[in-house]
């Protein structure tokens, strides 16, 4: 953990800041610390809700304890591709797993997910999932089947006919799409409570702002994934690439046809 291990003092600060619902990076800054070290730690010890600074703290040192007296369970792990630093990698994991449960997805599927994002080939068989992650096969089956509900992973054969797990650029522009749909229902039942709670009421004047505004917003969404969709195909991790703009209908894709020959004069 940059820095060293959080203090039971530094722990009561976090508790204090939650308390007073400040962000994590706030509380983050006032110590010190990385974003993402407050946001494992309170996600780790019961959530912005239920932390409690002494029994983050006690739990900690138990886990401490369990590592340094568990027994060697064989050799160490294989070298990381790409001189990879094996220790930062699993640092990073955590991380990354801790901030998707926080977006509300459970432990499993959320350590699912990290571990295709973090492959550099983004599939994984179902054996394989479950060798890395140490988990039986059935919990795997348990969180590809979620993972697939929410359009987050999509399924493959590969040649020798074995269910694989990929995530891509292109899933979460799916997700993107379906989460700004899921608003259409609301919108339309929120419609019929205008007309029976008779127009010009307080309710259905209520009711109506709500579904232009899911509109709206769904609308945007939609718009702006449709806009941005070629970044999520780009290959390389360059700052400079372009952004779409944002009043613009066109095709962000720097592929995609154009009307004039770049070879012209």
């Amino acid at each position: 953990m940059p820095g060293g291990r959080l203090t039971q003092q530094e722990r009561q600060q976090i508790a204090l800041g939650l308390a007073d619902s400040l962000p994590y990076a706030e509380i983050a800054r006032g110590l010190g610390r990385p974003t993402s070290t407050i946001t494992r730690e309170v996600m780790r010890n019961g959530g912005p809700t239920a932390y409690r600074a002494n029994l983050a703290h006690r739990a900690t040192e138990r886990r401490a304890h369990r590592r340094r007296t568990a027994p060697s369970r064989g050799p160490a792990a294989a070298p990381q591709p790409h001189g990879r630093d094996a220790e930062a990698v699993t640092e990073y994991e955590e991380t990354f797993t801790t901030v998707l449960m926080g977006s509300g997805l459970p432990k499993i599927p959320a350590r699912v997910l990290t571990c295709l994002f973090t492959s550099d080939t983004g599939s994984l068989t179902a054996s394989e999932l479950a060798q890395r992650l140490q988990v039986s096969p059935a919990s795997i089956s348990k969180a590809i089947t979620f993972l697939e509900s929410q359009s987050l992973v999509r399924r493959e054969r590969d040649e020798g006919r074995r269910d694989r797990y990929v995530v891509d650029g292109e899933l979460f522009y799916q997700a993107t799409i379906a989460s700004a749909r899921a608003n259409d229902e609301l919108v339309k039942t929120a419609r019929q409570g205008v007309a029976v709670l008779g127009r010009d009421t307080p309710a259905a004047v209520r009711l109506e702002n709500v579904a232009r505004f899911l509109d709206f917003i769904s609308e945007s969404i939609t718009r702006a994934a449709e806009q941005a969709r070629a970044v999520l195909h780009t290959t390389s991790t360059s700052n400079d690439t372009p952004r779409p703009d944002p009043d613009s209908d066109q095709d962000p894709d720097p592929d995609s046809d154009s009307d004039s020959d770049p070879d012209s004069d």
